[in-house]
């Protein structure tokens, strides 16, 4: 029986995913027609931290730090990203959301929230929140696991 739970968990988060990916390179189009749908999560989480380190934000989604650099270039390159250096250390740097970039991600978030809204009509408060609740656990226990192997 336990085997059959995680075989449907494991489609219901497969198809979750693909769904995501999709939403995400429209999402990207609508913040810049030339941003990379993976750099949308990127996007969030420095606008969720802003003056967070390169260096943290690549361990954080499990990237090398080339990728990352390659990737923090281009969202600079987009005018979305800024970096200035870490005081605390001089190899490191922090990375905020320039104004336009804090805008066009804004209105894509609200966007988003829309379609969400939307799409879960039929649910009741009580069941949003307890989503989003369980996909918090399932999110720090997945980061947790990850970095025991």
């Amino acid at each position: 029986m336990v085997d059959e739970q995680f075989r449907q968990l494991e489609r219901e988060l497969g198809l979750l995913l693909r769904r995501a990916q999709a939403s995400s390179a429209a999402i990207s189009r609508d913040v810049h027609p030339d941003l990379e749908p993976a750099a949308y999560s990127l996007l969030a989480l420095i606008a969720a931290s802003p003056g967070v380190r390169a260096s943290d934000l690549a361990m954080n989604i499990g990237v090398g730090r080339g990728t990352m650099s390659r990737q923090l270039a281009r969202l600079g390159a987009l005018g979305l990203v800024s970096r200035r250096p870490d005081p605390d250390d001089y190899r490191g740097q922090l990375l905020e959301l320039t104004d336009e970039g804090l805008r066009r991600f804004e209105s894509a978030q609200q966007a988003r929230r829309t379609f969400l809204r939307q799409a879960l009509t039929g649910w009741g408060e009580a069941d949003i929140a307890a989503l989003a609740t369980q996909l918090g656990r399932l999110n720090s226990d997945l980061a947790a696991a990850r970095r025991t192997h």
